[in-house]
């Protein structure tokens, strides 16, 4: 498979600005995962039982841990957009790139339309007679147009949603922590699908966390890289951990399964048990609430587009799509592709569906990241690397080994998207494959 092999965009694409903090990357790190506390992780509530997702979400929190101090070593080694398929590509080739790119691009093509599906719920929750659908798909016109006007603006706006979505939370905790029952946290069965229902839980205690990695997507518009990115990844991979087990206990504590499944709206319905669906802070909640499902919407087609525009750079998507926009230094057009695409998955209806096969394309990237790692720190000893990851090997084996247990336990519990995951993935190499004999054709 023929690719650029220039560090460098190819010439009259352009370059990206060198804009971010670490305050940014903070903001983007918790700004792409936070929809997660929002909606989502009801799901999983429903298939293991509030200590089933419980179990979940701690073994989770580890893996996310492990994996964030493993990672930053290869974001930080390789500062380029492509992030996965970087990595992949330097430590096995086209093929690791390819693979690790696919993975990427499921992940995040595929969790916007699931928030933005939430976004709708949330809005027709206060105002009925808008549509789920119309208010999804308007989402993504406003969002995938900010993304087109430019990093600064749309790393602000990032920062700025964040925050508000976080002070939020805090909020939520205060408000619903006091009407948590025990008894409700424990109340038989507490498995009510034993270690099945824990494994069947496992994805949605991911979507606490899903698409953190996307930060290393915007290594080349970190104005430096090495230093800066460490301290965005450790304080939001943190921030996370306490938000999702705040954010679970208060709500399982308050709510059945049944009854925070009933949409995509749970945090309003805790809120309208406690309060009432009318009280001034039920009301604020969804609208606050919003600021949730933004920051993730919004900061996921970010790093969608920054994967897009990277594997076109790469040779392995149409080159126009690799073109940076002259006056707001935005990979303008690779917005295209995750408008296009969610646009259409919005139109589904199946949010958990999404989820899984979002969730899927994240733990594959989670482990060809790891072998990345693994495989470098033996091929590339000598390769400059800012930030090591602490407690090597072992720490990225923890890394590993959970990925495979999440792995797993989406293939056994959505065995339908996964036999669509994997025929998609086969049908598009199969296309590069050709692609790239008939280029080598031409060229000879």
């Amino acid at each position: 498979m023929d690719r650029p092999t220039s560090s460098e965009a190819p010439a009259g694409q352009g370059h990206l600005r060198r804009v971010l903090t670490p305050l940014h990357l903070w903001g983007i790190a918790v700004g792409l995962v936070i929809s997660g506390d929002y909606f989502g992780w009801n799901y999983g509530v429903q298939k293991g039982g509030a200590l089933g997702m419980l179990a979940a979400t701690l073994l989770m929190s580890v893996l996310y841990v492990c994996f964030i101090f493993s990672y930053t070593e290869l974001a930080t080694a390789m500062p380029r957009s492509g992030g996965p398929s970087t990595y992949a590509g330097r430590a096995f080739g086209p093929w690791g790139a390819f693979a690790a790119g696919y993975a990427t691009l499921v992940e995040f093509l595929l969790a916007p339309p699931a928030i933005a599906r939430a976004v709708g719920s949330y809005v027709n929750f206060r105002v009925p007679s808008l549509s789920v659908d119309a208010v999804a798909v308007g989402a993504f016109v406003v969002f995938a147009a900010l993304n087109a006007l430019g990093t600064t603006l749309a790393a602000t706006f990032e920062l700025v949603v964040t925050l508000a979505a976080t002070l939020e939370l805090g909020i939520y905790f205060g408000l619903a922590g006091p009407h948590v029952s025990l008894a409700r946290l424990t109340a038989p069965p507490t498995l009510p699908h034993g270690l099945t229902g824990v494994l069947a839980a496992v994805p949605f205690a991911i979507w606490f966390f899903l698409g953190i990695e996307g930060v290393a997507m915007s290594a080349e518009e970190t104005r430096d890289p090495q230093r800066d990115i460490p301290k965005g990844y450790i304080a939001g991979v943190l921030t996370l951990v306490v938000l999702a087990v705040g954010t679970l206990v208060c709500s399982a504590g308050v709510l059945t399964p049944a009854e925070l499944v009933v949409d995509d709206s749970p945090l309003p319905r805790v809120l309208a048990r406690v309060l009432s669906r009318e009280h001034p802070m039920t009301h604020l909640m969804v609208y606050l609430g919003l600021f949730g499902l933004i920051a993730s919407l919004h900061g996921i087609i970010m790093g969608a587009t920054r994967q897009v525009y990277a594997l076109a750079r790469e040779g392995l998507l149409p080159a126009f799509l690799a073109r940076v926009h002259p006056r707001f230094g935005a990979p303008s057009r690779a917005v295209l592709v995750p408008w296009a695409v969610g646009t259409l998955a919005v139109f589904t209806r199946r949010t958990d569906d999404l989820i899984t096969a979002s969730v899927l394309g994240a733990v594959v990237v989670y482990l060809l990241s790891m072998a990345s790692l693994f495989r470098l720190r033996r091929a590339a000893p000598d390769m400059e690397r800012p930030f090591r990851a602490p407690g090597y090997p072992w720490v990225p084996g923890v890394a590993v080994a959970l990925s495979a247990i999440a792995l797993l336990a989406v293939a056994t519990s959505a065995p339908r998207v996964t036999a669509g995951f994997v025929l998609g993935g086969a049908t598009l190499a199969a296309a590069q494959a050709i692609r790239s004999r008939r280029g080598r054709g031409e060229q000879s």
